[in-house]
């Protein structure tokens, strides 16, 4: 979710209501920092928090141990059993969750503001007394499983594997997420106990808060809620890694009657001084729906595909420019021969001037019009927080995306947009393609 959201982040924030840009930074008397959007209009209280390092943290031969401990964190806990830990949190409307990103682990806790006693404990005793009951590890390690094996037989997933290993190697960007079937068995209740001893600590918690709650109230709570925790977490170094070598294309055959294609090549990082500019390319390119030059070439044009899009993946060690569409196996070299053809003319010329606004217009008004819940605000927070921006850094956020020239658009083009490095993995059995390996 984390990747998803971090260009997403960069163009909400001017969208939401005044109040919403007035961010506190509140400490907590036990020292946890939190960032608090104060929001009386409604007693309700949303709490977004996120340890850095994720899925790419798990051991090799324990790949799926993140996922498999955030599954289980709310399936009793304390005194409370899965039914019973359901029941109260049911009981009280209290919504909390965990799940495991590629660079983060993450949680959210939303409640009415009366209930904020209650479910800053249940949150504590999710993360410090958690069950972790065999039948319960049993039942969860089934579902992974079956998700696995489901997985293993979709071309969409086979693809994305491909081109994973393709763009990064043994890089722990590439490897399962979820774990395989070998390991995801390997897993053991002492596993889960180390996963939470050693990645669920202060000194890695980034928390954000919106609603109904003051500062000094939110102090108590975040100790409440987190104040068990270990002080710090385990040192885990994930090496950066850059795309390289030549364009390739990889064909994995599996009966369909479409094929599933993934191109890509490496992208910009988040604190590159052509980020904005690249955002707004990619936007041009294939970000934007049904404006954008792909969905214009390849769907509306040619009918070749019901939809095709880019966008900017970018983790804490590594920047990628990805897309992806389907289309007819008799017709998905026309398709692919248009995708590459926009691919190199917006590496060669970057967007007009006309292309360029309209992103910054877009990006900068309709979009930032679907976040407006207090959950999601907060988890814009955290991962502003993450990436080390500042609370003002938002009022700039606007200005730096106006601020981006022509000049500084097509560069970031030239940068992204490279047909002698994309990297092509198709599945299923397309027709008129080569594999070059």
């Amino acid at each position: 979710m984390r990747k998803l959201l971090l260009v997403a982040f960069l163009f909400v924030f001017a969208a939401l209501p005044a109040r919403a840009q007035n961010i506190e930074e509140v400490r907590s008397p036990g020292g946890i920092v939190a960032w608090l959007i104060r929001d009386p209009a409604l007693p309700v209280l949303a709490l977004e928090f996120s340890w850095r390092g994720g899925t790419a943290a798990d051991p090799a031969d324990k790949l799926g141990l993140a996922s498999i401990t955030a599954d289980l964190l709310t399936s009793g806990a304390g005194d409370l059993d899965q039914q019973g830990f359901a029941r109260e949190l049911e009981d009280r409307s209290i919504s909390l969750g965990f799940s495991a990103g590629t660079d983060t682990l993450q949680g959210g806790l939303r409640l009415l503001s009366r209930d904020a006693d209650r479910g800053a404990d249940m949150l504590a005793l999710a993360l410090t007394k958690p069950s972790f009951d065999p039948r319960d590890v049993e039942r969860v390690r089934a579902r992974i499983l079956q998700g696995i094996a489901q997985e293993d037989a979709n071309p969409q997933t086979l693809a994305r594997r491909a081109f994973a290993k393709a763009a990064l190697g043994d890089h722990p960007y590439a490897r399962q997420s979820r774990g395989t079937a070998e390991t995801v068995r390997a897993i053991t209740i002492d596993d889960l106990r180390g996963q939470l001893a050693k990645r669920y600590a202060r000194d890695n918690l980034v928390v954000a808060a919106v609603g109904d709650v003051t500062p000094e109230r939110l102090g108590q709570l975040l100790d409440r809620a987190f104040g068990a925790l270990p002080a710090k977490a385990e040192t885990i170094e994930i090496p950066r890694i850059e795309i390289t070598g030549p364009a390739r294309t990889l064909i994995i055959r599996r009966p369909a009657t479409q094929t599933f294609a993934i191109f890509g090549q490496q992208g910009i990082e988040r604190d590159d001084p052509d980020f904005y500019a690249a955002a707004l390319v990619n936007y041009v390119l294939g970000g934007g729906g049904f404006n954008s030059r792909l969905m214009l070439s390849v769907r509306e044009r040619e009918g070749l595909t019901y939809g095709v899009g880019t966008g900017l993946a970018v983790y804490d060690r590594a920047a990628i420019v990805q897309g992806s569409f389907s289309s007819e196996n008799g017709r998905i070299a026309r398709a692919l021969e248009l995708v590459r053809d926009d691919w190199a003319r917006m590496g060669a010329e970057g967007p007009t001037d006309a292309e360029l606004q309209g992103a910054k217009d877009y990006l900068n008004g309709s979009f930032p019009l679907q976040f407006d819940r207090s959950d999601r605000i907060a988890r814009l927070l955290v991962a502003a927080r993450l990436d080390g921006r500042g609370r003002d850094w938002f009022e700039e956020r606007k200005r730096r995306i106006d601020a981006v020239t022509p000049e500084q658009a097509r560069r970031a083009a030239r940068r992204l947009y490279d047909p002698a490095k994309m990297i092509v993995v198709l599945a299923g059995e397309p027709q008129g393609i080569q594999p070059s390996e």
